[in-house]
C-alpha cells in the first residue's frame, strides 16, 4: 500500500506487549487483521505467508471454521462454570480425549491456562508427589541450559535462558541445571537427530546429581524432548532415552515440556512418541485448542494420580492447586473440536511426508552468508547465524524484518531464525518459505552494517507510525 493510503492505526499506548521491544515497535508496527488457512492479513491488506503457526501454536491453520462454530455455540450455552467443588460434562470429555490422544498410561490431566502454567502445575505435583508418598526430603528440580518452560517463577526457576529471569531476583531455591545438547562444532548441519554422543551427555546427568545432590533429593527433571524457544535444539540419538533410564533408577520423576513438540509439530502425536520415550508427565498448550482459546493440559502416569487419591487423608483436598479458568466451557469445546481435526485430516502423519521435503528446503540455505548452523526435525528448522560482535541478534532480527516486508512471517530469536509452519503448508509455501528467507539473508548480509540497522527496513510501518503521532 502507498503512503498515500494512510492507515488507521490503534491508540498504542496503553497496551504492554509481551516478549516485545516496546518502543522500537511502535515506531514500526506490525499488525495483523485477520487470518485464514495459512495466510494472515496484514493491517495493509497484504497477505503473508504464517512460517511459524503463529506462536507455534496453530497446527490445523488460521480459521477453522469447526473451531469457531463449536466456541460460538459453547458460548450460548453455557459461557462459565466454577473450576472448584463443581464442573460440566465437557470438561470431563475433553479430558477423556486428551487422554486418548496421550502416550499410553498418562491418562490422568489436569488443565491449565497456558503452557507456562503447565510446567509450574507439573512441578508443584512433582514435589506433592513425592510428599504425599512420604518423601518430603525430594524437593530439588533439575531442568537443564537454554530450556524454556514458560516465564511463572518455577518455569523460569528450571529453565536455563538467563535473560527470562534476571530481572526478577532469586526466584526459586533448591535448582540445578544440566548442559543442553546444542554442539555446533560436532554437529553443525545435521539434518535431522544427531548420531553421537547422546548417552554420554546424559551420563552428565547421573554424574551430576551423585556428585552434587543426593539422588534422593531429586523430585523431578524437566526437559523439552526437542527445545524449540532457544532456537531447535535437537537432542542426540539414545540421550532422552538415558534420561529416562537414570530418572527411573534414582526415582525421579521425568517431565517432557511438550508444549512445542506436541500435537503433531514433529510428526508424531508428540515428541514422547518420535524419541520414543515415556516419561511420568507431559506439558502441553497452544495446538491443544489450535491457539483459538487459551488452555493447557498437564497428563500424569495413573500411578501418579492414584498416589494422591489413595494416600490423602478422607474427604482433604488432594492437589491445593488450580485456575479459575481450568476447564473452562470454551476452551473445552475448542480441544475437542481441535482433536477432531486432527484426526479427521490425519496432520501428524501430513507433518511426517512432509518433512524430508521441509529438510532438504531448509539445508538448502547452507552456504549463505552469515548461516553458521541448520538444525531441523519433523516441521520446525532453526537457522542459526555467526554471532556479530557488539551486536548481538541484529542479524536474525533484520532478517525477520526483511521477511515480512517480503511477505512472509518468521520468527526470530538471539541470533536464530525458527520455522514451524502450520501443518496444513503446502510444498509450494515451504518453497516460497525458504526461498524468500534466502533473498532476505543475502539481502541484509550485502548491505553490510547498513542492513543491520532495523531503521531500513518496513518504511511504511514508520510512515504509519509518524502519522499516528500527529
Amino acid at each position: 500500500m502507498s503512503q498515500s493510503s494512510p492507515i488507521k492505526l490503534p491508540n498504542m499506548s496503553n497496551y504492554w506487549m509481551p516478549f516485545t521491544a516496546n518502543r522500537q515497535f511502535r515506531s514500526m508496527p506490525r499488525l495483523f487483521k485477520a487470518a485464514k488457512g495459512n495466510y494472515f492479513t496484514s493491517i495493509d491488506d497484504r497477505q503473508i505467508l504464517d512460517g511459524t503457526a503463529g506462536l507455534w501454536c496453530v497446527p490445523a491453520g488460521h480459521g477453522r471454521t469447526e473451531i469457531a462454530t463449536a466456541v460460538g455455540n459453547q458460548l450460548l450455552t453455557l459461557d462459565y462454570a466454577p473450576a472448584f467443588q463443581s464442573s460440566h460434562p465437557l470438561a470431563f470429555e475433553a479430558a477423556e480425549r486428551v487422554a486418548a490422544y496421550m502416550p499410553e498410561g498418562l491418562d490422568r490431566i489436569f488443565f491449565t491456562n497456558s503452557g507456562s502454567e503447565s510446567a509450574d502445575t507439573a512441578l508443584k505435583i512433582a514435589l506433592a508427589y513425592h510428599r504425599v508418598c512420604g518423601n518430603p526430603l525430594r524437593n530439588k528440580l533439575i531442568g537443564r541450559e537454554r530450556g524454556y518452560h514458560g516465564v511463572n517463577f518455577g518455569g523460569i526457576a528450571v529453565g536455563g535462558i538467563a535473560g527470562n529471569r534476571k530481572a526478577f531476583g532469586n526466584g526459586l531455591a533448591g535448582v540445578d541445571h544440566i548442559r543442553n545438547p546444542l554442539d555446533i562444532a560436532k554437529n553443525a548441519f545435521t539434518k535431522g537427530v544427531p548420531a553421537d554422543g547422546g548417552v554420554a551427555l546424559a551420563n552428565e546427568f547421573e554424574q551430576r546429581i551423585l556428585t552434587l545432590h543426593d539422588p534422593s533429593t531429586i523430585a523431578a527433571l524437566i526437559v523439552e524432548p526437542m527445545q524449540g524457544s532457544a532456537g531447535v535444539v535437537v537432542p542426540p540419538a539414545g540421550y532422552l532415552k538415558r534420561l529416562r533410564e537414570i530418572c527411573t533408577q534414582y526415582g525421579i520423576l521425568l517431565i517432557f515440556d511438550e508444549v512445542i513438540t506436541g500435537f503433531g509439530r514433529l510428526g508424531t502425536k508428540f515428541g514422547a512418541d518420535y524419541f520414543d520415550v515415556i516419561p511420568d508427565i507431559i506439558t502441553c498448550a497452544k495446538g491443544l485448542t489450535n491457539g483459538v482459546v487459551p488452555m493447557g493440559a498437564v497428563a500424569v502416569k495413573r500411578e501418579i494420580y492414584d498416589a494422591f487419591m489413595e494416600k490423602s487423608p478422607a474427604g482433604a483436598i488432594e492437589l491445593p492447586h488450580g485456575y479459575t479458568y481450568s476447564a473452562i466451557p470454551i476452551a473445552c469445546a475448542a480441544a475437542i473440536a481441535t482433536l477432531n481435526i486432527f484426526a479427521a485430516e490425519r496432520l501428524e502423519d501430513r507433518a511426517a511426508g512432509l518433512s524430508a521435503y521441509f529438510e532438504q528446503a531448509a539445508h538448502s540455505l547452507k552456504g549463505l552468508p552469515m548461516v553458521k548452523d541448520i538444525r531441523n526435525i519433523g516441521l520446525v528448522a532453526g537457522i542459526e547465524f555467526e554471532v556479530i560482535a557488539g551486536k548481538a541478534g541484529a542479524m536474525a532480527f533484520a532478517t525477520y524484518l526483511k521477511c515480512f516486508e517480503m511477505g512472509i512471517h518468521v520468527r526470530f530469536t538471539g541470533d536464530i531464525i525458527a520455522i514451524s509452519p502450520p501443518l496444513t503448508i503446502e510444498k509450494h509455501e515451504i518453497d516460497r518459505i525458504f526461498n524468500t528467507l534466502a533473498d532476505a539473508i543475502k539481502s541484509v548480509a550485502a548491505a553490510g552494517e547498513v542492513g543491520l540497522d532495523a531503521s531500513n527496513y518496513l518504511k511504511n510501518e514508520q510512515v504509519w507510525a509518524m502519522q499516528q503521532s500527529l
